[in-house]
């Protein structure tokens, strides 16, 4: 297949180019996009030197099958017409048509045959937190209907991006130096901090971030009644966020019964021995490629009410790997 990457530089660009080839995609040509700032920068793909164009409006992605794109939400609307006109598939990693009802919002391992409904030519990957959390919903709504569902997020410094990460890096040196630590990407210094401040905040109360986990959750789990509430907050972790969820459901589900129906799951790795110390931490998650699961409990305040804690890479099944998996599960499905 001929694939495109726009937003080639970035730090979920850069993971495209990985898991295009951990994942041994059909690519017979590789096309790379970016702004004037990266335009004639070169990535290695399998073994050939490719060189980033200057994304614009012309017939550049002639030709092209799948075109995969992380370069912003403005980005995306600016070129959305002149990436699909000649037939390419757009999947998006960016918020601009995640809630627009002619564009499906797809985790496979959740609602993979949505991605056969695309009237725009245009799937939306949808925000990372909702992503993970997703593919741990679906194996228990399975076992009985969700009737509400509480998330508090332990969000990563890789989900505002390279330059963030390389931010909470500096912070650390600059403390340890003795230096004032500049803040720039985040609302205050992460480091030996937790900020409970992701995205702009709503008249609600809440942040976009943690609205984001609401509308989208309802949107992919085909549920527009479904409770969600979200609390997401920042934490000094470089990569892979981590949720803290208590479901409601119709029935009381026990947590051997909630195990089995996580072991069984795809996509889903349960770690869950907490006599041995052992649960899902991004210490050890970083890269890896399922969600996992543990800390698999009833909730004591709730008789219909399920606990537990997930762990996932934010740019890889939160971003890139999903994307790619959505075209890997209309590939297989044809």
């Amino acid at each position: 297949m001929k694939v495109a990457i726009v937003g080639a530089s970035g730090a979920v660009g850069q993971e495209f180019l990985r898991v295009l080839a951990e994942q041994h995609f059909p690519v017979s040509e590789l096309l790379l996009f970016g702004s004037s700032r990266s335009a004639g920068r070169k990535y290695s793909f399998e073994g050939t030197d490719i060189e980033v164009r200057e994304l614009k409006h012309n017939d550049d992605f002639k030709g092209v099958d799948i075109a995969f794109t992380s370069a912003g939400a403005g980005t995306s609307r600016e070129f959305a017409d002149t990436i699909t006109k000649h037939g390419a598939l757009m999947i998006d990693n960016s918020s601009a048509f995640r809630m627009d009802d002619d564009v499906p919002l797809v985790v496979p391992e959740v609602n993979g045959d949505d991605a056969f409904n695309t009237p725009r030519n245009i799937i939306a990957n949808p925000n990372c937190t909702t992503i993970q959390m997703v593919v741990a919903l679906k194996p228990i709504n399975d076992l009985a209907k969700i009737r509400r569902v509480h998330v508090a997020t332990y969000q990563a410094a890789s989900g505002a991006g390279a330059a963030a990460m390389d931010e909470l890096v500096k912070q650390y040196a600059d403390l340890a130096a003795g230096r004032e630590p500049i803040v720039e990407k985040f609302a205050y210094q992460l480091a030996y901090n937790v900020i409970p401040h992701i995205d702009v905040f709503q008249d609600n109360g809440y942040t976009k971030e943690e609205m984001k986990m609401f509308n989208e959750t309802r949107k992919i789990m085909h549920e527009p009644t479904l409770s969600v509430s979200a609390m997401c907050v920042r934490v000094p972790v470089m990569r892979a966020h981590s949720e803290a969820v208590w479901v409601e459901t119709e029935r009381p589900i026990s947590p051997e019964e909630a195990r089995e129906a996580f072991t069984k799951a795809q996509g889903i790795v349960v770690v869950d021995n907490p006599a041995e110390k052992q649960y899902p931490m991004p210490l050890f998650v970083a890269g890896k490629d399922p969600v996992y699961v543990g800390r698999i409990r009833r909730d004591l305040a709730n008789d219909h009410g399920l606990s537990f804690w997930i762990v996932g890479d934010q740019i890889k099944k939160g971003a890139a790997l999903n994307a790619v998996q959505i075209a890997q599960y209309i590939i297989a499905h044809k």
